[in-house]
């Protein structure tokens, strides 16, 4: 970043308060919220320089009492149960996942809480790096909520005397039933909510409810907020507002069934924020993030923090840059002499005679693998995932690649990962390579579901540490002075994982992934593999079957590469046009 700029936005790190914990990351098992997007958020935003270091505060988990304001005590004690919990989040969880799923969400509800009191308290916006736990009654969880922060927040402000109006506004896809229910006969608290579908009856005594249904882009919701936000604002004159700004309306949500585009969640947020300005002696604003799934959630969030912390846009990074930024970051010194210092030779007593053991990629020991998985916090998400013990194990393969393996320390050994590399000077002439010749994440514990379909060669769910991997990998291709990272992709979701970063060698299997992602885009992946398996695909110009071929992709690294990249390819003779047909 320029220094001017640098300084610049330093001038704007006042205006916004953040409140996040390390345990916002500990979340509920088998669902696909990602556990580091608060963390993602602040980490782009400090590294434009939005953010400084007295402007984040670290939340205390709410206290029984504080729940009390809301909830029922009945309910209160009844999430000492596990099948309570359970029922609530709608997954079966273990005691131990249950206490977790508890102590995750008690700490979110103090984060709204102080996210409240730093609004009210300095006039400046608030935003939560978490909550939106909407869907929580008084006397019921449902929906992946326990407890619900916002109306906690709103409760604990009451008590310490705040007495104005207050509104709140959730764009959430989901209905904001929970926080309706809670505020349903009080004439002060003013519920507003767009969603796709009720899930329980609407009314009361201050209250909008809007349900749009299926399939809503851009256009039809901005409308709508423009429409009936206003009249609600002038009425209710709000000394406080809740925005619930869920990120589920994307296009891209692994749950949500709405079509935003990126540009039309950044409009949502902009119209709303800057509605809520335009009132007279303009109140607090408090922002929570809510509903949002899959990896890429974050990016929607950051992208409107930047503007509301800086006054303009800043556009986030991929998830696999952000993970090397901070990968980066780590003391990681990979292909160095002594192996950070230790060599097999310090540790261990040395065989007369014997030649130097031998090393991964002729550069890296076990213990210099097993030591940077560790600091670049692969084998922490490993244990959160319910592996304590994980256990690193390589077998030598010379010419034929080395295999780098992640077992379950347990009584079944499961395996998690399994990565077989090797270094490359045949592909691509004058480059050097580290060579991808096989990759296998995986969950042994989990089952497969709605959310968790099986692809081509899989025999359980991803272990949900593809980018993690990948950034490693292309980590330790930097640190070795390699060109780039190539693999072949053998089934075509692996080429759609990685269409940001990846070169295809060839430019022909290039345009072909290109006519097919144009058809097969929106598909869920599975549903895409299944057309090409079934033979539904086929090129409009010969009548042929396409079916996917594997095809060499490189993801650059050195400067070289990148700059050859960049070059245009041969086009290929004509790129095929595609359609879909029944079977």
């Amino acid at each position: 970043m320029r220094p001017l700029a640098r300084a610049l936005r330093r001038l704007w790190r006042k205006r916004l308060w953040f409140v996040h914990d390390a345990g916002y990351a500990q979340t509920i098992p088998r669902i696909p919220l990602d556990p580091e997007r608060g963390e993602r958020v602040l980490t782009f935003l400090r590294d434009e320089g939005l953010v400084g270091r007295s402007a984040v505060i670290s939340p205390q988990p709410a206290s029984v009492r504080q729940l009390l304001r809301v909830h029922t005590a009945e309910y209160v004690a009844s999430l000492d149960r596990v099948e309570v919990v359970s029922h609530a989040v709608g997954v079966p969880l273990t005691e131990v996942e249950r206490q977790r799923a508890l102590e995750h969400q008690r700490l979110v509800t103090g984060g709204t809480v102080e996210a409240a009191q730093l609004a009210l308290r300095t006039g400046r916006p608030a935003v939560n790096l978490g909550g939106g736990l909407h869907h929580a009654t008084p006397t019921q969880g449902m929906g992946f909520c326990l407890i619900n922060d916002v109306a906690v927040a709103i409760a604990e402000a009451r008590g310490r005397g705040f007495d104005r109006p207050v509104l709140v506004v959730d764009l959430d896809l989901h209905d904001g039933n929970g926080t309706r229910a809670v505020f349903r006969d009080d004439p002060s608290v003013y519920t507003f909510s767009i969603h796709n579908q009720h899930w329980e009856p609407q009314g009361g005594v201050a209250s909008t409810a809007i349900a749009l249904g299926a399939g809503i882009g851009d256009d039809e919701l901005l409308e709508v907020v423009h429409d009936a936000l206003p009249p609600v604002l002038a009425d209710h004159r709000p000394g406080l507002v809740i925005y619930v700004a869920g990120t589920d309306v994307a296009e891209d949500d692994r749950l949500g069934d709405w079509r935003m585009s990126a540009a039309g969640v950044f409009a949502r947020d902009r119209l709303v924020t800057s509605l809520v300005r335009r009132q007279e002696a303009s109140p607090p604003l408090v922002v929570v993030l809510s509903g949002g799934y899959g990896r890429g959630a974050w990016r929607y969030s950051a992208r409107f923090l930047s503007w509301l912390a800086g006054s303009h846009v800043l556009e986030p990074p991929d998830e696999l840059e952000l993970t090397l930024r901070a990968y980066r970051k780590t003391d990681l010194q990979v292909g160095d002499a002594d192996d950070w210092g230790l060599t097999e030779a310090d540790l261990f007593a040395v065989v007369p005679g014997a030649g130097p053991p031998p090393r991964v990629l002729g550069a890296l020991s076990r213990l210099a693998i097993e030591l940077s998985l560790e600091e670049v916090g692969i084998l922490g998400r490993v244990r959160d995932f319910g592996f304590p013990d994980p256990v690193v194990d390589i077998v030598f393969g010379g010419d034929f690649g080395d295999t780098i393996r992640l077992l379950d320390g347990g009584e079944h050994r499961d395996l998690l990962m399994e990565l077989r590399v090797s270094r490359n000077r045949r592909m691509l002439p004058g480059m050097e390579l580290l060579y991808v010749e096989w990759l296998r994440l995986q969950n042994p514990r989990m089952p497969f579901g709605p959310t968790q379909q099986k692809l081509p060669g899989q025999d359980y769910p991803s272990l949900g540490l593809l980018r993690e991997v990948v950034a490693w990998i292309v980590l330790l291709a930097e640190r070795l002075g390699l060109d780039g990272v190539a693999s072949t992709s053998s089934a075509y979701y692996m080429a759609v994982l990685g269409r940001h970063h990846l070169r295809f060698v060839d430019p022909v299997a290039k345009a072909t992934f290109e006519a097919l992602y144009t058809l097969l885009h929106g598909m869920p992946l599975a549903e895409a593999e299944g057309a090409l398996a079934e033979g539904r695909v086929v090129d409009t110009k010969t009548g042929q079957v396409v079916q996917w071929e594997p095809t060499v992709t490189v993801l650059p690294v050195s400067e070289r590469l990148r700059e050859r990249s960049a070059t245009a390819p041969p086009q290929p003779p004509s790129s095929p046009v595609l359609r879909l047909v029944a079977r």
